[in-house]
């Protein structure tokens, strides 16, 4: 059963559960408050719309993740570059996503989820597509660094968007929903880079030029779609835009077949936070969660992106896999990336948040050690086996981890703490496409897989950690209920 069928499913009766006012109101609200209206409405075609639109720009920013695993050896080949020198490549990539990242979840804050969501879409499009113009790989990497800038911008953008559009009862699933287009983008781009690698039967130094150039092209029509989706009406409240925000609130009512008679409370108008103030709010008040978030994060991504550098730089080689056969491994290893990701999902609001991390972060790291069995054996067809397994485990626990941390920020920081937990994983990501490869080529290439093991661990512990000191568990509660009052320690500390 797919995600979305699953979400349809759901009962529709509405939720009436009592919860705390805005954490940006310190007024008592009068009748049911904004968020309260937001989480009664029942499924309906909008939320599927809301949820569609985000999931497709995270479709097409895994696939524009993606073309450079498939690509990278024929691109290295072109510029005779060295499997070191196509490190760089990536790593030029991934410190782009660390610093949009940053940038990109405060000017979500500051000027909203969907003009920023439109901006970052059209950037990386851009440059992507510029990418396959590329002269030298000197280009290629200046190039991959600013496309970075908008893929890391979008993972605050799009996680803050859907945490707080879809009612309490079903935000995990939805939020986990929209992680798994990732594993769709990640297949299409091994379509892709097959068509043009076999099909067509490109020569290395043009494949890799169509592939950017047409992936590039393809997200820009994602644009028009996203353009029709609405503005967080938690971000207008916490900016004082209540008019705004009640206007899409009644939206989402009329279409779930409600009506808005109630009246709203109201939303205190707050001063316009700089970088550096709202990341000392969040290491003030919400250290806790912020140090999950970035622990969660790192773990992931140092585990993700090691792997699927470490592929085709180093195993795919060694165990003769060419080229042109590699887009077949994207292709399967992501189809159990997609199953992975959809069965977490159906279990994630159930299971509750904690659990679910715990225990899918135990088995990425066992699914490595799978892989690195598989590998010994040289055999190509128990590798692809164990990297559909590895890969479904993977992707079950990164789906889980982002909807966990994002939630757990109030509205008006949400996107900068993504944004800094992000930025830690990347961190993490360039230097593991770098550590991994490197320990692989000049000790073994068992090595290079514990040292992923002992990342994935990493989440495991810091999830059991926050889990004993108090940590708030979030299924199923309203954003609103989960905020901190001012004043108060942060529950993971105390």
């Amino acid at each position: 059963m797919c995600t979305i069928c699953a979400l349809s499913s759901l009962p529709r009766c509405p939720n009436r559960t009592s919860v705390m006012s805005s954490d940006l109101d310190d007024r008592r609200p009068i009748g049911l408050t904004l968020g309260q209206r937001l989480d009664r409405v029942r499924w309906s075609p909008r939320h599927v719309t809301i949820l569609v639109g985000l999931g497709a720009g995270w479709l097409f920013d895994s696939l524009e993740v993606n073309l450079v695993g498939n690509f990278i050896n024929p691109l290295d080949k072109h510029f005779h570059a060295s499997a070191t020198a196509g490190q760089f490549v990536i790593f030029s990539w991934l410190v782009g996503i660390l610093i949009g990242a940053l940038v990109g979840g405060r000017l979500a804050d500051r000027f909203g989820r969907r003009r920023m969501f439109v901006a970052t879409l059209v950037w990386y499009a851009g440059f992507t597509v510029l990418t396959g113009f590329s002269p030298t790989l000197s280009v290629v990497v200046a190039l991959r660094f600013i496309t970075g800038l908008g893929v890391g911008a979008e993972y605050p953008i799009i996680n803050a968007a859907i945490s707080e559009l879809m009612p309490a009862r079903v935000r995990g699933k939805a939020s986990a929903a929209v992680m798994n287009f990732w594993s769709i983008g990640a297949i299409l781009a091994g379509l892709l880079a097959f068509l043009l690698l076999n099909a067509v039967a490109l020569s290395d130094g043009v494949s890799w030029r169509y592939g950017f150039a047409l992936g590039g092209i393809l997200a820009v029509v994602v644009v028009f779609f996203r353009r029709r989706l609405p503005e967080s009406p938690r971000w207008l409240a916490s900016q004082g835009r209540q008019d705004e925000a009640e206007a899409i609130v009644a939206q989402l009512e009329v279409a779930a077949g409600i009506g808005n008679g109630e009246e709203a409370g109201f939303a205190a108008e707050q001063a316009t936070l700089t970088f550096g103030q709202a990341l000392s709010e969040l290491v003030h008040r919400y250290p806790g969660r912020l140090a999950l978030g970035a622990a969660l994060d790192l773990s992931e991504a140092f585990g993700y992106y090691g792997i699927f550098a470490f592929l085709p730089l180093v195993v795919f080689p060694a165990i003769g896999i060419a080229n042109s056969q590699i887009p077949f491994f994207y292709i399967f290893g992501n189809v159990g990336a997609l199953v992975g990701g959809v069965g977490m999902t159906l279990l994630f609001d159930k299971l509750g948040r904690a659990r679910t991390v715990i225990t899918f972060y135990v088995l990425a790291a066992l699914g490595v050690g799978l892989l690195a069995v598989a590998t010994n054996t040289a055999n190509s067809t128990l590798v692809l086996v164990a990297f559909m397994v590895s890969s479904g485990f993977a992707t079950a626990a990164w789906t889980s981890a982002y909807p966990t941390f994002t939630e757990l920020f109030p509205t008006h920081l949400r996107g900068a703490g993504v944004g800094a937990s992000v930025a830690v994983g990347r961190i993490g990501a360039a230097f593991g496409v770098t550590l991994v490869t490197t320990v692989a080529m000049h000790t073994n290439i068992t090595a290079g897989y514990l040292i992923v093991v002992a990342f994935w661990m990493v989440g495991v512990a810091a999830m059991v950690m926050y889990a004993l000191r108090g940590g708030v568990e979030a299924a199923r509660r309203p954003l609103e209920s989960l905020v901190t009052p001012k004043g108060r320690p942060d529950p993971a500390l105390a």
